[in-house]
């Protein structure tokens, strides 16, 4: 019997993984035993039969946590990834498509924010007007535009040195109808490899952020916030701080094996 390539087992992986996370933080209501603020036993219990995970440093059902953390966790990962590609993407199309001083404008604007250490200013920032989800994503969103900026106003030029791309100005044509019908589509492919790799290194920043103390708040449960609650554990030989950790890396694994099979199906 054929083995399957390498590339296709990896798209199988990435899909299962990050399926099954998924399916199980959307249907977390249906599955989770507890709700994730419950009481329901003694600090740190092991693992037993009402609590397939143990419990944290409150008595509170891991598992259910797990569960409800990661809609939150997700949730917000996605949401500041998105944000942040509509508002690089559209600043560098912009600036590949328009040229001249639109487009010095917004590289050195993107050139000042990058000279900035990312983790440093998101501390600050978040340290400053607070740690609410809007201002968590609005944080991300504009800390990542500068790297899909990059890359989008790199892809835009490329694309604005072909025939159809000066065809299409020569016809008339608008900037908005240049970059939405000209640019964009041109641009998608290694742009969604981008927005997966985008996506892994957010939910990984929002993790290290609910660690420090300036990400999701309590009550809300979130991975990086379960990590850090139960730290202490570790003195105790508990396993209660492995559980959100391994999920964290599950999930990063899962979304880099997909984002690997679509660049090497693209470049097949």
């Amino acid at each position: 019997m054929k083995s399957l390539p390498v590339t296709t087992f990896q798209g199988i992986s990435g899909f299962g993984i990050v399926g099954v996370i998924l399916l199980a933080v959307i249907f977390a209501p249906f599955i989770a035993p507890h709700s994730d603020t419950a009481l329901v036993g003694e600090v740190w219990a092991p693992i037993s039969d009402k609590a397939w995970l143990g419990l944290d440093n409150l008595g509170r059902d891991i598992f259910s946590r797990l569960l409800y953390g990661g809609r939150i966790t997700l949730a917000v990962a996605f949401a500041a990834t998105a944000s942040m590609f509509v508002l690089g993407c559209s600043a560098g199309f912009a600036a590949a498509v328009a040229g001249k001083w639109v487009d010095t404008v917004l590289a050195r604007t993107c050139d000042a924010l990058m000279a900035i250490p990312t983790l440093i200013f998101a501390l600050v920032l978040l340290s400053i007007v607070g740690s609410s989800i809007p201002m968590l994503i609005g944080t991300l969103a504009v800390l990542g535009s500068t790297r899909v900026f990059r890359i989008s106003r790199a892809l835009a030029g490329n694309i604005a040195a072909h025939d159809y791309f000066e065809a299409a100005r020569l016809r008339g044509e608008g900037l908005i109808w240049l970059i939405f019908f000209e640019v964009l589509p041109n641009a998608l492919p290694p742009l969604i490899a981008e927005f997966g790799l985008r996506l892994c290194s957010g939910f990984l920043f929002i993790a290290a952020l609910s660690f420090l103390g300036l990400g999701i708040q309590p009550p809300l449960a979130d991975w990086g916030g379960m990590v850090r609650d139960n730290a202490s554990a570790i003195m105790f030989g508990g396993m209660a701080p492995l559980v959100p950790a391994a999920a964290i890396s599950l999930f990063a694994v899962g979304v880099n094996l997909l984002v690997n099979w679509a660049v090497a199906r693209r470049t097949e």
